[in-house]
């Protein structure tokens, strides 16, 4: 593909300021166009909390993963002084949704109902809450898409310093109690099998659904999906999140897929997310019939700091052999808080026979369970199915 056959972006742009031209050039043209979508759906488009808010706290997400372009940009669009110091806001619910942010940013596996019971002691609503865990889950996933790009080419963004407060999350236990909040049996380790999900955020019911909310996911699952209802709440970030997962995962040519379901699966073991691991893992078996290596990956006990954060990511790639380690190593290394991805990552993907249409598919199904996991993880919870009823 051509650098001239593709759009000029100007969000990526700006965000690419310094890397050389033409690095959009390999990216999948309808990729782009539904990351464009999602920013303008987010930052253009009318929504339930002010644009300051909004930028303010992107800006809060970058700053926690280190990313200066994307810091720079949401501070430039007029971010709000309050949410940009340590000290905490004034307003008790700019407080209430700083503090949402930075665990989501950092620690999202340790989100829980009582950070939801939060939000609405706060006065926030169900609409204002997914919002919120739509934007941090975006801008997760363009962090990475923009980091592996400029890597692509050889460089690596500005990085930025992370807040001096602490993370929302520090010194929590993650979740080991036998029951979800309804009452199911909680799943105890990462596992192929199919799981259940359950919302801690009430979704609208099958006949509440506006025509626009029935449309962002109407390519992706039908009504009864409470998970797809619970997100419709934000239809337009929803419809381009939607027809960006079509772009990266059910394109024919390009990463064989499942390769790119792997990465998929990597960046949920990394993010502590069990219900994406197990759809995605499920699907990079059956794609590639290697279900010994994807249990091997599932089985790995990443170490982990008081934030919840991997220490240690070399784990997951030791137990593959050749391009499939690589994978895994790529993935990991692009999956992490900050992200440590970089022009060598690329170099030994391309050693391992990957060309650059290739390792730019392996980025975006990685960036994009950057976004996904945070979805799941910070608006409910996994669970084991019901037994069959006689």
């Amino acid at each position: 593909m051509s650098a001239t056959s593709v759009a000029p972006d100007p969000l990526l742009d700006a965000l690419l300021t310094g890397v050389p031209a033409g690095a959009l050039a390999v990216v999948d043209p309808e990729v782009l166009a539904q990351t464009r979508a999602a920013a303008d759906a987010l930052y253009a488009a009318p929504q339930p909390l002010p644009a300051r808010v909004l930028h303010g706290l992107a800006a809060v997400t970058a700053a926690w993963q280190g990313h200066g372009p994307l810091h720079a940009w949401h501070i430039a669009e007029g971010a709000d002084e309050q949410l940009l110091t340590d000290d905490e806001p004034a307003d008790a619910q700019l407080a209430a949704l700083r503090r949402h942010v930075d665990l989501l940013a950092v620690s999202p596996a340790l989100s829980t109902v009582a950070d939801q019971e939060a939000l609405h002691a706060a006065g926030l609503s169900p609409d204002q809450v997914v919002l919120v865990s739509q934007l941090v889950a975006f801008e997760s996933y363009l962090g990475r898409l923009t980091v592996a790009l400029a890597a692509l080419q050889g460089t690596e963004l500005a990085t930025v310093a992370a807040p001096g407060r602490t993370p929302a999350g520090r010194g929590r236990r993650k979740l080991d109690s036998p029951t979800t909040v309804a009452g199911s049996a909680r799943p105890t380790r990462f596992t192929q099998e199919v799981l259940a999900w359950e919302p801690w955020v009430p979704a609208p019911a099958e006949d509440e659904l506006t025509e626009a909310q029935v449309e962002s996911f109407a390519r992706k699952a039908t009504t009864n999906s409470v998970y797809f209802r619970l997100i419709s709440r934000t239809p337009g970030v929803t419809r381009a999140r939607s027809d960006l997962d079509n772009a990266i995962f059910l394109r024919r040519d390009g990463l064989p897929k499942a390769e790119r379901e792997l990465a998929a699966a990597v960046a949920s073991k990394v993010n502590d997310c069990v219900y994406c691991a197990s759809v995605h893992a499920r699907k990079a078996t059956g794609f590639s019939r290697r279900g010994d290596d994807v249990e091997t990956l599932l089985a790995v006990d990443l170490p982990r700091d008081a934030d919840w954060v991997p220490t240690d990511l070399t784990p997951l790639p030791a137990g593959q052999q050749g391009r499939w380690a690589t994978l895994v190593d790529a993935a990991a290394r692009l999956s992490a808080v900050r992200p440590s991805f970089g022009p060598t990552d690329v170099a030994r993907m391309r050693e391992a026979g990957l060309d650059d249409r290739e390792v730019v598919d392996l980025a975006t199904a990685t960036a994009f369970f950057a976004w996904a996991n945070r979805l799941m993880l910070s608006l409910g919870e996994a669970a084991c199915p019901a037994p069959p009823t006689a």
